[in-house]
């Protein structure tokens, strides 16, 4: 296995504006994915994501990549905290959007494991976590859109 790319695709039953919101805006992402986000949803925007795992505060630096409304989204994460984010120690998240019949198909991909010049297994091992942790992430992202709507 390459462990070079995460890739996951699904059709989400709302349209582009409203999964647009609610994976770009930090009040949004903290009802599926992290638990805590500060960060400006606009190209060059910097803040955190935090993940409280194991009684642990797991505190993420965050930076928007870029942001097209209602077509992509894209940031880096996990670089060290304070240290500008380089291809060689962030991870690069992109969802893209695609309005299809009565709702959005969301592309997700993200890169950076190689470039972090880690040995095999701890490559292997951050790609393996990452994997399952957007497999129950991403789950988690229709309902909470199908609620937000709901709601609206």
């Amino acid at each position: 296995m390459e462990y070079g790319r995460i890739e996951r695709e699904l059709w989400i039953d709302a349209a582009p504006e409203v999964v647009f919101d609610v994976v770009s805006n930090p009040e949004h992402i903290t009802h599926w994915w992290p638990d805590e986000a500060d960060y400006e949803p606009t190209p060059g925007g910097t803040g955190e994501v935090v993940f409280h795992h194991e009684g642990q505060r797991i505190t993420e630096t965050f930076e928007v990549v870029d942001a097209e409304p209602y077509r992509m989204f894209s940031f880096r994460w996990t670089q060290p905290k304070g240290e500008p984010a380089r291809q060689d120690n962030s991870y690069l998240v992109v969802f893209e959007l695609t309005p299809e019949g009565t709702g959005t198909r969301l592309r997700m991909t993200e890169d950076g494991f190689r470039e972090r010049g880690w040995e095999a297994a701890v490559l292997e091992a951050a790609y393996l976590d990452h994997s399952t942790g957007w497999d129950y992430h991403l789950a988690r992202l229709a309902p909470y859109i199908a609620s937000y709507v709901g709601a609206s």
